[in-house]
């Protein structure tokens, strides 16, 4: 791996080469979600609410936190708490979503090709049989960028990855911004670095990336995995200062139970090994003055596995899915990045 010149320049860093089956799963999910959300909040909210809130639960003898009366003289940090409350319920109702079985959880979402499109020419009709190659899928993304470039659309958010932000759904993705999905399938995280020039031309308020899996796949070492991730952290806040850059987290597998046709590849990679990875990236996002958003409590059953409910084959997202992710992303912006 080639690190980029400019990037050597900018960050004086030395180049170097190189389906719910009964409703208990479904209670004992909830448990587990709840169990991460609640932690989550305790990272985010301010030390005032959460004492006022430890304050009130003493005082009442309850087993769970109550929601905090608003401080007088805090109503900013009311006002975040109240966001948070909006978020959980909106987590709530996409529980309740999951429990219809209104489609099937072996489904493939259809790609979401970004609502910024290379001018008056479409992306190529991509047919069960068609299968593009990845300098084509790199040439169709440099053509999707430019347009980004040309057109500057307002809000305009990037979803950087493989084949897992590829093909998240453009209707599940949150409404309020232009997005633009960069995501390649098989793509590693030194092949992202890689084509982040592509983008220097757009002028995106936020750029989620999510990478990594497809480098454990290959065998990659985590700490070139780390590195990289830093990298494209450096390159992504270099050509666009303005934008705030979230690295979100690896999700697992399902284990023994993924039917993926590189099962035997998912099997060599333990879920706790992802885990260990993932405590990295964060402390590499707050190293680089980058988010994090960490999914990956949303996305494991009590063995620490992905959830059959949430995946085609073990390894990708299904509908279900791809509607956690949305929640989560609906939650972190109004916490994170909308203050």
């Amino acid at each position: 791996m080639i690190v980029p010149e400019r990037l050597t320049k900018c960050c004086n860093f030395p180049p170097r080469r190189e389906v719910l089956a009964s409703s208990c799963q479904l209670a004992r999910f909830c448990r587990n979600l709840n169990k991460a959300k609640v932690a989550y909040l305790r990272q985010i909210l301010p030390p005032d609410i959460l004492a006022v809130n430890r304050a009130n639960s003493e005082e009442s003898g309850a087993q769970t936190a109550p929601i905090a009366e608003p401080p007088s003289q805090n109503g900013g940090c009311w006002a975040m708490l109240s966001l948070a409350t909006n978020g959980l319920l909106m987590l709530a109702v996409v529980l309740v979503v999951l429990s219809q079985p209104s489609r099937s959880p072996n489904s493939q979402p259809q790609p979401s090709y970004p609502l910024v499109t290379a001018g008056s020419s479409p992306p190529m009709d991509l047919g069960p049989r068609q299968k593009w190659t990845y300098d084509q899928w790199v040439a169709q993304l440099e053509r999707e960028a430019a347009a980004a470039a040309a057109n500057k659309p307002e809000n305009l958010a990037i979803l950087a990855g493989d084949s897992i932000s590829l093909w998240f759904p453009a209707q599940l993705l949150p409404v309020g911004k232009n997005w633009l999905n960069q995501g390649i399938s098989g793509e590693t995280s030194a092949g992202l670095l890689k084509r982040l020039p592509l983008l220097d031309n757009t002028t995106p308020s936020v750029v989620f990336v999510m990478i990594g899996i497809n480098d454990l796949i290959r065998g990659v070492p985590p700490e070139q995995i780390l590195e990289n991730s830093r990298l494209i952290i450096r390159d992504l806040l270099w050509a666009h200062p303005n934008a705030k850059v979230v690295l979100q987290s690896i999700l697992p597998h399902s284990g023994p139970l993924a039917t993926w046709e590189g099962r035997d590849r998912l099997l060599a990679i333990p879920n706790d090994k992802i885990r260990e990875i993932n405590r990295s990236l964060q402390a590499i996002a707050t190293e680089e003055n980058a988010y994090y958003l960490d999914l990956h409590p949303l996305f494991v059953d009590e063995s620490g596995n992905l959830p059959l409910l949430f995946t085609t084959d073990g390894l990708h997202l299904n509908h279900q899915g791809y509607l956690v992710w949305r929640s989560a992303l609906i939650l972190f912006m109004q916490l994170q990045l909308n203050n």
